[in-house]
Formats: structure tokens, C-alpha cells, sequence
């Protein structure tokens, strides 16, 4: 089945703050990994959805830095979800030539998790139809100061010159490094806020905010907040022209 959007101009790289698990899971009460399941149905639906558009980067926040302090009961709930999915989906990825990477620190992952993560991004990396990035540990001032300190460490070595920095510099010791930074951001649940996602990558990004709870998000509201990106006039901070 193809899907193509009716205007031209279909984003490279699209990002989504997948917000509404929790909520949704209340509404129903049931237990909140119930919302992070069913949200996982809808990120494989739109990961299809995107592909067959012609995108060619989907980056889902899948788990934050600050979802580390959450309680741990759903924390352990969360951790084996992510298990099931990394150890399930291999099949389906290959056969959708879906490639995964992961950005966010996987150090605070359990050593299991980690190889998990690093089977799958090694199996998966000469797909090319669309690719997939999870953030997953990840908070965007924790990747910065990361790159900080990767900038620092080749300053004090001597391998680079610290009036010699530029933006790029910075760009290439991010988690992202290699990535087209995000066309478009969607957000579900009605908040109306990044939640420290890809702060420095999102400097000229549209925003598109839905009042739709992640595991009710359909393929048409993702065709929605697509054409409404394809109505925007992007300028990247310049004046627009007569």
C-alpha cells in the first residue's frame, strides 16, 4: 500500500515526542505499561507510514533521562518491554529493511540491554529504507555535555584548537553526529514543549503539536501534521521574499 501526500516537499527527517502513554492507560485503568504497549503498536504503524512517504529518518523519544526517576516498578516494567522489542522485532525490521540506531546513554542501561541494542543496530545497519532512531536514555543538556567533554578532551590533548571551534564541531560530537537534523517535530497529548529533546538539533525545526494521546495517534494524523509541515514556509531565520 502506498501513501503519498498530496503536497510536495515530504520532510527528510521527522521526530516525535510519543507523549500519552500514561494517560492513556488511566483512562482505560489499566496499568501504565498498558499505554507504553499499545504506543508501540502505533510507532511500528507510523515507522511503516514514514517509509512509504519517503522519509528517510524517524527519531521516536522512547525514554528519557529523567524517566530514571521514576518509580521502579515502572521503570522494571518499561526495561522488559524494551526487551521484548529488541529481541521480537529483529524479523520484521529485516523485512522492512528498517534500519535502528540509539542515541542517549546506553552506559545506564543493564549490560543485557546493551548488547541487545548493539545486536540490533549491527544487524540492521545496511537497511536502507528508512532509519529509525530511538532515543532512549537520553536528555539533550546530558548529550551536550557530553559533546563538551569529548571537545574538551581533544583540546587538552592538542588535536584541536579551542578558537578554532565552530557549530559543526559541536554538531559532530553529538550523539546525532551524521544525522540531518529534524525537519519536523510532532507532539501528542496537547503539551506544548520539547522536554529537553534534541535542543541543539531543533534550532530550525517546525513544530506540529496534536491533542491526541500517542496509542490513539492514527496514520491519518500523521498524514495531517505532515501536510501542514508541507504548508509551511521554512526561512531558517531569513527574511522571506516577495
Amino acid at each position: 500500500m502506498s501513501r503519498k501526500s498530496e503536497l510536495p516537499n515530504v520532510p527528510k527527517h521527522v521526530a516525535i515526542i510519543m507523549d500519552g502513554n500514561g494517560r492513556w492507560a488511566k483512562l482505560r485503568q489499566l496499568p501504565a505499561i498498558a499505554g507504553h504497549k499499545a504506543g508501540a503498536e502505533v510507532a511500528r504503524k507510523i515507522t511503516e507510514c514514514a517509509s512509504q512517504m519517503g522519509i528517510q529518518y524517524l527519531t521516536l523519544y522512547t525514554f528519557s533521562s529523567e524517566n530514571w526517576l521514576r518509580e521502579k516498578s515502572w521503570i522494571d516494567d518499561f526495561m522488559g518491554l524494551l526487551r521484548l522489542y529488541l529481541r521480537n522485532e529483529l524479523k520484521s525490521l529485516m523485512a522492512n529493511n528498517v534500519r535502528i540506531q540509539v542515541i542517549g546513554d546506553r552506559t545506564l542501561f543493564a549490560k543485557d540491554i546493551q548488547e541487545l541494542i548493539k545486536d540490533t543496530e549491527e544487524k540492521t545497519k545496511n537497511n536502507t529504507a528508512i532509519t529509525v532512531i530511538l532515543a532512549l536514555s537520553y536528555g539533550s543538556r546530558d548529550e551536550i555535555v557530553r559533546a563538551f567533554r569529548r571537545l574538551a578532551q581533544k583540546v587538552k590533548v592538542g588535536d584541536i584548537d579551542p578558537d578554532s571551534i565552530k557549530d559543526k564541531d559541536i554538531a559532530m560530537s553529538l550523539d546525532t553526529a551524521h544525522l540531518p537534523d529534524p525537519d519536523l517535530l510532532i507532539r501528542t497529548s496537547g503539551e506544548q514543549r520539547i522536554s529537553n529533546f534534541l535542543l541543539w538539533q531543533m534550532a530550525y525545526t517546525e513544530f506540529v503539536f496534536m491533542p491526541i494521546l500517542w496509542p490513539d495517534f492514527t496514520i491519518k494524523d500523521f498524514e495531517s501534521a505532515i501536510n501542514e509541515y508541507q504548508q509551511r514556509n521554512r526561512r531558517y531565520g531569513l527574511y522571506a521574499t516577495a
